[in-house]
């Protein structure tokens, strides 16, 4: 959130930059244009909703309005920043341009549509229009962002605590009868009052056969006796998000309900267990879905195992089948493998990871035996 920053935050931008500017260097680049917001949060600090990045080979500038002057100069590590009447992303190309020696700026394609494309090089020189703005092949920031150093980490430990005990709270809270809206909504104030800056995400509560829906957002359906109840959430603290999924049983319990909640409990364990330094993503996911396959249950998993996660809920790398990318020390991936059985219920389970020089790290302690409430 704007202007709220954990105290204990000490983050070396300036570093964050250098290497950024390795790659544009690499990349054959006079500079780079960086629109993403979690992009410039991670490279500078700057927490406004209204802003561009330029950053050359010497130099970086971050441009934003007038609402964030102050914010701004509290704020902005690494780089200068200048507060401008016009569009952000505009200022900062034409600074780019303007910059001794400058042939050709970089930008990121997945963040910049084809009319801001259209407007951007409207805002050049004549004869910079043509080939003065480059799109990227591949993301330059977002690899920086895949490995956390010991401040993200500290961050994202504390967030994911949170979210511990959220659920801890939420066992002596939901019961049949409550409306999904009315646990997603305490869960939601408990947050708050835990010092949560916001959801992750929006607040997932599944009961019953909605729990066959594995992104069942919180309905006005009362929680049924005798099902699953599915909740999947995650608190923000100093930009950082965590992520977690618990499934709780309500009523008597079934022998099939059980075996389901113990196989998806199993693979979930069985993916963890593979995740450590120099293993392909796609190995973790298939040491899940082959615990769930010999459960006869390996139809019923119908999405990845998991995803990265950082300044935002989805990030690098994707745990999922065929995926190719390394783990590395630093790395934080959610584990999430789950079954669902439309118009019956389903399950789920998801916890943070952080890779360790060892093996991982869990960062989403909470007791995962089956529960009946």
């Amino acid at each position: 959130m704007p202007g709220q920053r954990d105290k204990t935050e000490r983050v070396d931008h300036l570093s964050r930059i250098t290497q950024l500017r390795r790659k544009i260097t690499k990349a054959g680049l006079s500079g780079l244009l960086v629109t993403h917001l979690p992009d410039l949060r991670y490279l500078s600090g700057f927490t406004g909703s209204s802003a561009a990045l330029a950053v050359t080979r010497r130099a970086a500038r971050l441009f934003t309005d007038g609402r964030y002057k102050a914010q701004a100069a509290e704020e902005v590590k690494g780089a200068q920043a200048e507060i401008v009447s016009g569009a952000p992303s505009v200022a900062a190309v034409q600074w780019l341009a303007a910059q001794p020696n400058a042939e050709s700026a970089g930008f990121d394609p997945v963040w910049t549509s084809v009319a801001d494309l259209a407007r951007l090089k409207a805002a050049l020189p004549s004869k910079l229009r043509r080939g003065f703005l480059s799109a990227l092949p591949a993301a330059l920031v977002e690899p920086l962002r895949l490995v956390k150093d010991e401040e993200e980490l500290a961050l994202m430990a504390k967030a994911a605590l949170v979210g511990c005990k959220l659920f801890e709270h939420m066992l002596g809270f939901i019961r049949p009868g409550l409306k999904e809206t009315e646990v997603a909504a305490e869960l939601e104030h408990r947050a708050r009052l835990l010092g949560a800056e916001g959801m992750s995400f929006e607040t997932i509560v599944a009961s019953g056969a909605r729990s066959a829906l594995p992104h069942g957002r919180a309905s006005e359906q009362s929680i049924p006796t005798g099902g699953f109840v599915v909740c999947d959430f995650g608190v923000i603290l100093s930009g950082y998000c965590s992520d977690q999924t618990r499934t709780v049983w309500v009523g008597a319990v079934t022998e099939d309900a059980r075996r389901a909640y113990e196989a998806v409990r199993e693979a979930q364990q069985a993916a963890i267990e593979a995740v450590r330094p120099d293993v392909a993503v796609g190995d973790v996911d298939a040491a899940a879905r082959k615990v769930l396959r010999k459960a006869g249950l390996g139809r019923y998993f119908t999405h990845s195992t998991g995803h990265g996660v950082g300044l935002e809920i989805h990030e690098a790398p994707r745990v999922a089948d065929g995926q190719k990318d390394i783990l590395e020390p630093g790395m934080v991936i959610t584990i999430e493998p789950g079954v669902y059985f439309p118009g019956k219920w389903g399950v789920r389970i998801e916890d943070m990871v952080a890779v360790t020089a060892g093996g991982c790290e869990v960062m989403t302690p909470t007791g995962k035996d089956f529960l009946a409430v």
